[in-house]
């Protein structure tokens, strides 16, 4: 087996000096490799199993503001409004808790949005010293807005895992199910190997990272005239 000698040509401080570098590149490799989104996606989704209510509190593993902690934040808001779907859809709800479950899908919707918006502002922080090429291309969306993708991917694959071992489902349904989970699997790898691509690409200068916000209307009462007229009254 072949062995390095990685000190034979380095003073001690500058070896440390130049481990330490590659620590640095490596933490950053991880910090942005889609492996290490999906970890944390599927953290989210089993920390919040837990309990499986949708009005407990998150508790975030990760430091303030990193990457990591908005990503595991974003996810949370998928999970708790993927839930928040199903119970919406049950055929007996009554109409007033119909609208409180409407009220909650329609303010998760804006909390996803605004936050997909902040990971964005990293990313674009994060490579605002790469040099774009000539011909660089424009990609059809933002790496956040790739990422949220992900994230509601792992969802699927989640709850399409559950019916696919349910013990109480007929053999056709989880033939049905199994088979759909493993196509969702493969678009999970191939998202994930995008994503990826997206980010060496724009490192690379061979494509250009914009930010575009959502400008949702709907909640903004200074652009819904519903809710213009109603502040009025």
């Amino acid at each position: 087996m072949q062995s390095y000698n990685f000190t034979s040509n380095l003073k001690p401080s500058l070896f440390f000096l130049n481990f330490g570098h590659f620590i640095i590149i490596y933490l950053f490799k991880q910090m942005i490799d889609s492996k290490h989104f999906n970890e944390i996606f599927e953290k989210s989704i089993s920390d919040y199993h837990i309990k499986n209510d949708i009005n407990q509190e998150i508790i975030n593993p990760y430091e303030n503001d990193t990457l990591d902690f908005l990503l595991y934040k974003k996810n949370w808001i998928d999970t708790v409004q993927w839930h928040l779907e199903d119970i919406i859809r049950e055929p007996n709800i009554n109409a007033e808790k119909a609208l409180e479950i409407k009220r909650k899908i329609d303010i998760s919707n804006q909390n996803r949005t605004d936050l997909v918006e902040i990971i964005d502002d990293w990313f674009f922080n994060e490579f605002e010293n790469a040099k774009p090429k000539t011909d660089a291309f424009i990609a059809t969306e933002t790496p956040a807005w790739a990422i949220d993708r992900l994230s509601i991917l792992n969802l699927k694959i989640y709850h399409m895992k559950e019916e696919a071992e349910r013990q109480d489902a007929e053999e056709e349904h989880l033939k049905k199910c199994s088979f759909k989970l493993k196509v969702l699997l493969q678009q999970r790898k191939d998202l994930s190997l995008a994503i990826n691509r997206l980010f060496d690409n724009i490192k690379n200068g061979y494509a250009i990272i914009k930010t575009y916000k959502q400008m949702k209307m709907y909640n903004d009462p200074n652009l819904n005239p519903v809710l213009r007229a109603s502040f009025k009254k």
